[in-house]
């Protein structure tokens, strides 16, 4: 979500979980099945950017000076270019109406306060109004929620399915549900607000309190606002999003939002039914019918009426915001719901505490986690010379058991760009990690638009900062736009070497969606070669296999030496392939005219590879 995320996540979720926390799930339970036989590919868009063809990118310009994409942007044409990458499906992130410094109230929609919203634009997790989307991204704001149908059912026809956010722990401060079905009641319509904790409340209060703007930076940096005026009218105040419970925010803290209320008490006890023991191996189906007869609290109701309703809609699935500040009951009970409707839908959720991964998985009901604290920390040390090779291999060890559900990634709306100064420096140097990121288990790979063309985030966007593509201001993707030209999505205008990177991303999504290996078995091999002559710490290796194809992974992560080593391959991986002694050539299947030969003798296997910096292979056996 933000960049501060993983300090404030630590303290709530000691705050909320101190109490209430379960027995950690053993390493050695049953390997979770296998939610599909293909892998996956997650293309994130980050929807405003996408389609924005101005390349002024003023710091904090407004729409008129920068330019903002729109639904109608994602064309057949340019729908097809992303399926034709080798993605399965598009995660559109920012859709739901958030809060935002423009006026919109010609069509009923209140302006929001800029010293509770975060740039101009503002951030896509303070959502105002869930039954709708953001006006900005629709040519006709009147007209916002048919433009995003349209564009479902543009993306289902292109064969891609469609993921959007949903942000359960918090809420923007002014939340108002102009579009709510009939029915549904405002968060917060019936809250008692003499009380900081009331179970059915929907937020947390500091009650006799008004609430405070927080010191810090001038909104919208000085420009004057007839809404600037240091108060925000909050009586009582009410938690912010991020579990703090000052009248007073800090810069820091996430002010621009409120906490949502999930029935766990101020000390972190929880007010609500909790899973019997054994639930961690029950089906959906088994969860949602636990919930049938269970008084829960009303933001569950809330939050599960939101995701059926956008079911309905025919959006296939959903990636949750900082998961792990809700509790993974509710998650049971929503994420069951959901696939009681959808029993496909793909459920993606961020989570960065290792310790609690097995029970959002197992007991929350998710398909998917963020693999960012071991898989994606690992690489971007290595590639910054903070760490060798050898510890990938321990992380597989280590997650073996729900190594399926660890979505990859090594570029998002939250990260440094792959290709930014800060992280690999040239699209190049990302290369390497991008092979072993998507191949290394069965987990689905998700790639952020630009990445596959070397976008570095250099802007100064305003409230954002550079190396990361700004999520709060209205600002173009040079690299991105690139490609785009001018809304051909030909890649007309991109250099020889963005061509190159792209044709790169191509090659290895495609065969990864098609590859049975990637959805075998795994082995490293690393150990048993590190001290072989010419193989050295920022080489790694492993193996993949499935009854159909044997592959051999190499992958160099200096940018400057080229390696020769002999590859072994030992006894009990040849003995499992059931080759027999003679020889086999490698095939690699990025750029087939890369092989080499593959000698088995007295049942051990030995292969000579040489490979160029920043280079990685992907032999088949043939």
């Amino acid at each position: 979500m933000k960049n501060n995320r993983i300090w404030v996540a630590g303290i709530a979720v000691a705050m909320l979980f101190t109490a209430c926390k379960t027995k950690d799930l053993k390493m050695n339970a049953a390997k979770e099945e296998v939610l599909t036989d293909k892998k996956i590919v997650v293309y994130q868009v980050f929807t405003r950017l996408f389609g924005n063809k101005n390349t002024t990118n003023k710091p904090w310009g407004t729409i008129e000076e920068n330019g903002v994409g729109k639904f109608n942007d994602f064309t057949d044409k340019a729908l097809h270019e992303i399926k034709d990458l080798g993605v399965t499906y598009i995660w559109y992130t920012g859709v739901p109406h958030h809060a935002l410094v423009r006026d919109y109230t010609a069509y009923g929609i209140s302006n929001d306060d800029p010293e509770v919203v975060k740039g101009r634009a503002g951030s896509p997790y303070a959502v105002k109004d869930y039954y709708n989307v953001n006006p900005d991204l629709a040519v006709n704001p009147a007209n916002r929620l048919q433009e995003f149908e349209d564009l479902i059912a543009r993306t289902h026809k292109a064969g891609l399915k469609v993921i959007i956010d949903i942000v359960p722990n918090h809420i923007a401060r002014k939340y108002e549900g102009k579009s709510n079905p009939e029915g549904v009641q405002d968060f917060g319509a019936d809250d008692d607000v003499s009380v900081e904790y009331s179970r059915n409340n929907n937020f947390y209060y500091i009650p006799n309190e008004h609430f405070q703007i927080p010191d810090g930076d001038l909104p919208l940096n000085g420009e004057k606002n007839p809404l600037v005026d240091g108060t925000f009218d909050e009586n009582p105040a009410k938690w912010t999003g991020n579990g703090s419970r000052k009248v007073k925010p800090d810069q820091n803290d996430w002010y621009e939002t409120v906490k949502v209320n999930y029935g766990i008490r101020p000390d972190g006890s929880k007010d609500f039914p909790e899973l019997p023991a054994g639930f961690d191996q029950k089906s959906s189906a088994e969860h949602f019918a636990f919930w049938q007869d269970k008084d829960v609290p009303d933001s569950w109701k809330k939050f599960k009426a939101i995701a059926l309703y956008w079911t309905a809609k025919g959006v296939d699935g959903f990636r949750y915001d900082m998961a792990e500040m809700v509790p993974y009951e509710f998650w049971s009970y929503m994420n069951s719901a959901i696939k009681m409707k959808n029993p496909n839908a793909f459920l993606l959720a961020e989570v960065y505490n290792p310790n609690e991964y097995r029970n959002y998985i197992r007991l929350g009901k998710m398909d998917y986690l963020y693999d960012k604290v071991e898989t994606y920390d690992k690489l971007k040390d290595i590639i910054r010379g903070k760490s060798s090779t050898d510890g990938l291999s321990e992380i597989q060890t280590r997650m073996q058991d729900i190594e399926h559900h660890m979505l990859h990634f090594l570029d998002n709306h939250d990260e440094q760009r792959l290709a930014s100064p800060e992280f690999a420096g040239t699209p190049e140097r990302g290369k390497p990690l991008m092979v072993v990121s998507t191949t290394i288990s069965t987990s689905p790979t998700m790639v952020y638009f630009g990445q596959e063309v070397g976008e570095p985030g250099n802007e100064n966007a305003g409230f954002g900062t550079h190396s990361r593509t700004s999520i709060f201001d209205y600002i173009g993707v040079p690299n991105h736009q690139r490609w785009m030209n001018d809304g051909k999505f030909d890649g007309g205008q991109l250099s020889e070497s963005e061509k190159d990177l792209r044709d790169f991303y191509k090659r290895l999504l495609n065969f990864s969606i098609k590859s049975s290996a990637l959805m075998g078995s795994f082995q490293e091999v690393q150990s048993g070669n590190r001290n072989n002559e010419g193989y050295n710490d920022l080489i790694y290796s492993y193996v993949r296999w499935s009854d159909k194809q044997k592959l051999v992974v190499v992958a160099n992560f200096s940018s400057e030496k080229t390696s020769e080593f002999e590859l072994k391959i030992p006894a009990d991986i040849i003995s499992k392939w059931k080759l027999k002694d003679g020889s086999y050539v490698l095939l690699d299947q990025l750029y087939v005219k890369n092989k080499t030969y593959f000698t088995v003798k007295n049942g051990e296997g030995v292969a000579r590879v040489k490979i160029g910096p920043s280079e990685s292979f992907i032999y088949e056996v043939e």
